[in-house]
């Protein structure tokens, strides 16, 4: 039994060969995301963080979905005409998990995308650092069928990952399409049938489980910031990493690194890889 069995009313985490998987546990709602669930996902996430049997985060959902979106009627509906503080703790909560914790996790993550994905969901989708989705999996911004536009970071999500043609069509048409379509956009790195999901995914996981984790969590964050830097900007601050990343690292990776490649003749580009101590 996990050990975090029964913690979470909405969230089911599981940890299995240092790989720790999240699942949305609200199948009867396509796992809508509820106000209960984005204040637990944040526990969740922070949780996991700190948990050294976590070595690589999994993001799914149970059932046929991953999630369907903001729950309308909890989210919204339910929330009508509530102080204005209340709806600010909501979209604060929202936020929290959906990319301020995620974009930026301490840990490699990646989205395993089983079913259905529609609207609120393009923001934790693409706030992690990986997706590999089903061929049957249905990805939809319906926003605009509830007469909405797409709330949170949705648009700043597909922009950033669909191309700009693309984001604007799903956006203002509310058009649905498919795993292999979306990997051909870009907006997930692969899609596979349904039956070989998980074993993509766990294929992934193995790579990033054989890097040393302070080089990836630098060089993926490194990557991230540096989309939103100027060039000059971002001489500074990737060569900042670099020796923060060889004054951080207890693995010494550059050191190992250097010695298997030029040394020990072990590291084949494309062939063979830095092997961890």
């Amino acid at each position: 039994m996990s050990k975090y069995a029964g913690r979470w009313e909405t969230v089911k985490v599981e940890i299995e060969n240092s790989i720790g998987w999240i699942t949305l546990n609200r199948p009867e709602k396509r796992n809508a995301m509820s106000p209960t669930l984005n204040r637990e996902m944040i526990d969740v996430l922070e949780t996991l963080e700190l948990d050294d049997e976590a070595q690589v985060i999994v993001l799914t959902g149970a059932g046929d979905s991953w999630t369907a979106g903001m729950d309308l009627k909890e989210y919204f509906r339910e929330n009508d005409g509530k102080p204005e503080i209340f709806q600010e703790r909501l979209r604060r909560d929202c936020s929290q998990w959906q990319w301020k914790l995620l974009r930026m996790y301490s840990k490699p993550t990646i989205a395993m995308v089983n079913g259905w994905c529609f609207g609120g969901a393009f923001s934790p989708l693409v706030a992690c650092d990986l997706a590999i989705a089903a061929d049957e999996a249905v990805f939809g911004l319906s926003e605009i069928n509830w007469g909405i536009p797409p709330g949170n970071l949705v648009s700043k999500a597909v922009a950033d990952t669909m191309g700009h043609r693309q984001a604007l069509h799903y956006i203002m048409t509310g058009d649905t399409f498919n795993g292999q379509e979306a990997a051909a956009m870009g907006l997930v790195n692969k899609s596979v049938p349904r039956a070989q999901l998980r074993d993509a995914v766990l294929e992934v996981a193995d790579k990033l489980l054989a890097k040393s984790p302070t080089v990836l969590r630098i060089a993926k964050n490194g990557f991230k910031r540096c989309r939103e830097l100027t060039w000059e900007q971002n001489e500074d601050y990737l060569y900042a990493k670099v020796d923060q990343s060889n004054y951080r690292d207890p693995e010494k990776g550059r050191a190992q690194g250097l010695k298997q490649f030029l040394d020990d003749k072990t590291i084949k580009p494309g062939l063979q890889t830095y092997k961890r101590g």
